[in-house]
Formats: structure tokens, C-alpha cells, sequence
């Protein structure tokens, strides 16, 4: 039978080595969740990057795991800065995990080119508008 001071340092250990398991857990692929469909330019466009785990789960990545590269804007972070005369349809975009340049993905993301200046109606307008002429 333990005595508790043995009890007490296999405890201890046992939460030591538990932790230690937590922490050694891999970065089996990179994933890309992107919030949109086209860049915006004249802004930062965040780039959502998800690492799986070697038990299965997901992690958020960021700049401190990975490393962003781009055919045209600026990273800060995971945002990217489209600049408002940007011309060019799409922009390439590479991501790499530091710790396992192995691991990386290329793609390639559109830029929106109509102006966002469309004047949404307000309620009263939709509300005053026969039902016939409205959308469903």
C-alpha cells in the first residue's frame, strides 16, 4: 500500500505526464475556412486558418504557427490588406506551419471589383412596397 507522501507524488506525476500528453499533440493537416467569398479591397480580410490535430480535434491557427505569403497586399497577422486600386482579379495566397513547412496550402482567393455603394431599403420602404414587387 502507497503512504500518502508516495500517493501525493504519484499524483503529481500522473498530472505532470498528463499534461505533457496534452501539449505533444501534432498538427496533422491545415485546413482554410474562409468567412467570404472575394477579398475586399480598401481593407483587412481575415484569413481563417484551422490546424487538425493528431487526436482529431481542431485548433485556430494564427501568425504565431503560421507563415503567410501573398501575391499582392500585406499580412498583418492572419489579415490581409487589399489596397483600394488594386486592379487584378484574384490573389494568390500560401500558407505555411513553422514548426512543419510539410505541411502548407496554396490558394487562390477573388477580388470583389463592383464598389460597394448599393443603398439598401429601409424597412418603411419594403413595408410600403406591394407584395406582388417584393422577393421572397
Amino acid at each position: 500500500m502507497f503512504k500518502v507522501k508516495n500517493l501525493k507524488q504519484v499524483l503529481l506525476l500522473f498530472f505532470i505526464a498528463s499534461g505533457c500528453l496534452a501539449k505533444a499533440q501534432t498538427i496533422d493537416s491545415i485546413y482554410i475556412h474562409l468567412y467570404t467569398d472575394s477579398l475586399k479591397k480598401g481593407t483587412y480580410n481575415y484569413i481563417n486558418i484551422d490546424g487538425r490535430l493528431s487526436n482529431g480535434r481542431y485548433l485556430p491557427l494564427d501568425s504565431s504557427d503560421l507563415i503567410f505569403t501573398a501575391s499582392a497586399g500585406e499580412f498583418k497577422g492572419n489579415s490581409l490588406w487589399i489596397d483600394k486600386d488594386f486592379k487584378q482579379k484574384k490573389v494568390a495566397i500560401k500558407v505555411i506551419l513553422k514548426n512543419n513547412p510539410s505541411q502548407h496550402k496554396e490558394f487562390e482567393i477573388y477580388v470583389k471589383q463592383k464598389p460597394d455603394n448599393e443603398k439598401l431599403k429601409t424597412v418603411e420602404e419594403i413595408m410600403n412596397e406591394p407584395k406582388s414587387t417584393r422577393k421572397n
